[in-house]
């Protein structure tokens, strides 16, 4: 009897017990979970901050300035320094990394010292440009505001600025701010040679150049590895020229690669060494409300305003406002890009399905920006262009493509525009509201934003970096001092056709 009496409850707290097990493994699942699912700090912080980023460069910089005070340390250097510490500490470094980092040299993020130079070359042309940004009389010899050119190239504000906030108000992953020059992949030279060239008198800005050319030269890294691994920005094709001669091996930031030699000596530019940035839109964007809007609207064929008359490859301007101008459904109009002219060329691009983007002085101009960030479709007619972070980037997704042969002949490019369908055009549209927000500069920076392909596109580029800077640091007499590949093809631009 007794042994009959036990068994239910033997058997209870059997029961009692599994049924404790599995709560508690639900509990610890749901726990792990929630854990596994949760957002790392960046992540939820640029999730709440995305919309409010500043994308004004006159608003972040008055923030900027107003905030920021200049760092009390100076990378300046002796022009005889020894480079024999840096190289041993930067080996060192590097052998460290190749044998704990099973990614090294190709992962992310990047390391990038940022020198610290005397304010002359920094803050003090910061605070020119905001002392004298109102002074709208500032024209160029071809009635462009200065202030809004400067504006236009100012990529270099923008990846400084991230680069040196403090790490708690950055967003980026794909790059890291260094302290010590051994721990670097790249070095970047926060040098603004665009604000220097057109707000300083002629020969001071030339003096200025040389000032900053001696300044980089002297440093141990840059005589480490003859400036391959060095960053400068020289977004506009007329900064820096009178010394560009000296820093050729160095990557350059550039809004475009113009093979005419007008802008850029024969060699001194080329896509495996430099990089293409976008240009700072001159409109707002246009965003998801704001499209949902317009696109039913969108009563223009084709769009275009701007300067007709242009030197070089920009010659292709008058032909085609000959060829366009008076036909139905197309817009063709004469304008600067002044406040006034930011508003008319935001309204109409807000209007139009197809932007017309033809060559100008160089390849390239803002107005293809202008266009994507409004939703109008970029026409691009430009047979020399090459475009910002196309090694990420797919652009035949969100413009059209049309050789300069093409675009002038006489119908041929409106009837290739009418014979696209509606189909292909929402579908462009839709790229064109995902894509914009890789040519939107802001603070803070954003992932997927400008500053953050730059850094991606940089990766690429840092192996080939460190094997020419090795090879030149152990060639001997009667090596070929340049390892060169020629193997880049002219770009030449064909008409894509459109499957309706």
């Amino acid at each position: 009897m007794a042994g009959r009496q036990m068994m239910p409850r033997s058997k209870s707290r059997i029961l009692l017990f599994s049924l404790s097990l599995l709560v508690f493994s639900l509990l610890f699942f749901l726990s792990s979970f929630q854990q596994g699912t949760r957002l790392p700090p960046t992540s939820r912080h640029s999730l709440t901050t995305a919309t409010t980023a500043e994308t004004s460069f006159v608003a972040s910089l008055d923030h900027f300035l107003a905030n920021k005070s200049p760092s009390t340390k100076d990378d300046t250097a002796s022009p005889d320094a020894d480079i024999t510490p840096l190289d041993d500490a930067a080996s060192r470094s590097e052998a460290d990394r190749l044998y704990s980092d099973p990614y090294y040299p190709v992962g992310l993020p990047l390391r990038v010292y940022v020198y610290d130079m005397p304010k002359k070359f920094t803050y003090d042309l910061l605070w020119l440009f905001q002392n004298t940004y109102k002074d709208t009389s500032n024209l160029t010899s071809n009635g462009s505001p200065v202030h809004r050119l400067i504006e236009q190239h100012s990529i270099d504000y923008w990846l400084w600025a991230d680069l040196i906030a403090p790490p708690s108000e950055r967003l980026l992953r794909s790059v890291v701010r260094v302290h010590r020059q051994e721990e670097a992949d790249l070095f970047y030279v926060p040098f603004f040679t665009t604000i220097s060239f057109f707000l300083m008198e002629k020969q001071q800005c030339k003096a200025l150049y040389r000032e900053a050319l001696k300044w980089m030269t002297d440093q141990p890294a840059w005589k480490r590895s003859d400036g391959r691994d060095h960053i400068l920005p020289i977004h506009h094709p007329w900064s820096f020229k009178s010394v560009r001669r000296y820093v050729k091996n160095a990557i350059w930031l550039l809004p475009d690669m113009d093979s005419t030699g007008n802008w850029y000596k024969p060699g001194q530019v080329y896509l495996e060494k430099d990089l293409i940035l976008p240009y700072v839109p001159n409109v707002e964007l246009c965003d998801a409300r704001c499209l949902s809007e317009t696109n039913p609207k969108r009563s223009t064929l084709l769009f275009f305003r701007g300067r007709l008359k242009r030197n070089a490859g920009g010659k292709i301007r008058s032909k085609l406002g000959a060829e366009l101008s008076g036909a139905d459904d197309v817009v063709i109009q004469e304008g600067t890009a002044g406040e006034g002219g930011k508003e008319a060329a935001q309204n109409g691009m807000r209007k139009s399905l197809f932007c017309l983007s033809p060559a100008g002085d160089t390849p390239s101009s803002a107005r293809l920006f202008d266009a994507i960030v409004s939703g109008c479709i970029p026409v691009i007619v430009s047979d020399e262009l090459e475009l910002p972070f196309e090694g990420i980037l797919d652009y035949r997704k969100i413009a059209l493509f049309v050789s300069s042969v093409d675009a002038v002949k006489p119908g041929w490019l409106l009837n290739f525009l009418k014979g696209i369908s509606a189909a292909r055009i929402k579908e462009m549209q839709q790229n064109l509201s995902k894509y914009s927000r890789h040519f939107l500069y802001s603070s803070p920076a954003q992932p997927l934003g400008p500053e953050d392909l730059v850094w991606r596109m940089m990766a690429g580029k840092v192996v080939n970096i460190k094997l020419h800077s090795r090879r030149s640091q152990r060639v001997v007499q009667g090596s070929r001092n340049v390892c060169t590949c020629e193997c880049r093809p002219g770009n030449v631009t064909n008409t894509i056709s459109i499957v309706s």
